[in-house]
């Protein structure tokens, strides 16, 4: 208060008179006047931080923070990122939790292929390695009556493993066989685009094992793969996905209809895939890493 004081009556009055008047020595009115406007300085940061924090729905952490803080050429050491985090109680919320997958396994009803993938899960190139599950949800309808009832509801989404991008997916409230076939039919879309054979990998599910999902998959030229039986981590880039998901929008919230929860879903994927960034993404998002790395190409 000492130093507010002086530095405002400094531009009135000589400062060896005024630090002689309020007794304040010399060297001590020196180190707080640095700090104070050191302070001043990262008063636009702060209040970036807490933007980025806000945004984000409190799912970053300091790491992302300070990625996030130099895409907007703030240069700030993960340190300060983390005093400034914990002087606002920005606490990230993200917890763990087992996400509860959709057991669609029921023995040998079609062809299973071989695991061509053997856990060599990322790809330099675009759409080269595509990843698909199934995931299951529950929301609870309340009647006229008052009267709740749980319901299901299944995400299958299909995800490139060259940067992460969910590129299509369906949610719906059944796991019939349309929950891949539909998305499957967006994923060969994209094969026009690549002039090399596309692999897509997935569990042992029934949906997979299908005639009418793997005869397509043949037709567009493709390759299929499949985990061992019961392996989950052979599909470990889907099984990532799905837990953090369910930990930054689904665990911490209640949805009471199929309509809330599918818009729910919709609009996190889509901030998954153009706004949510990545460290090993060189503090980018999926999209934002395949149009940079599109233009390094070109």
């Amino acid at each position: 208060m000492q130093v507010r004081i002086a530095l405002e009556l400094i531009g009135k009055y000589r400062q060896d008179l005024v630090l002689q008047a309020i007794k304040l020595p010399r060297s001590t009115f020196n180190y707080w006047k640095k700090q104070l406007l050191n302070e001043e300085k990262m008063l636009p940061i702060e209040a970036c931080i807490k933007a980025i924090f806000e945004e984000n729905q409190g799912n970053y952490g300091y790491r992302r923070i300070k990625l996030a803080l130099a895409a907007k050429g703030y240069q700030v050491n993960h340190k300060k990122v983390q005093r400034i985090m914990k002087k606002h109680h920005l606490v990230c919320t993200s917890f763990t939790r087992r996400s509860r997958s959709y057991r669609s396994y029921k023995g040998r009803v079609g062809s299973v292929a071989k695991n061509r993938v053997n856990r060599r899960f990322f790809s330099s190139l675009p759409r080269q390695k595509i990843y698909t599950d199934i995931s299951e949800f529950h929301y609870t309808e309340i009647n006229s009556k008052g009267i709740k009832t749980k319901r299901k509801a299944y995400l299958s989404p299909f995800l490139d493993g060259f940067n992460g991008e969910i590129i299509a997916y369906k949610f719906q409230q059944k796991p019939t066989l349309d929950c891949v076939l539909l998305p499957l039919e967006l994923v060969i879309e994209e094969r026009k685009n690549v002039n090399y054979r596309m692999t897509i990998h997935s569990d042992q599910g029934w949906h997979y094992q299908n005639k009418q999902y793997t005869r397509r998959i043949k037709q567009a030229k493709m390759y299929q793969s499949m985990s061992r039986k019961g392996n989950c981590l052979d599909n470990a880039l889907m099984e990532n996905f799905f837990g953090l998901m369910k930990q930054e929008m689904y665990y911490r919230r209640s949805f009471f209809s199929f309509k809330e929860l599918e818009l729910a879903v919709t609009t996190y994927i889509h901030y998954y895939n153009h706004h949510r960034i990545k460290e090993k993404l060189t503090g980018m998002s999926p999209v934002q890493y395949r149009i940079h790395t599109s233009q390094l190409a070109g």
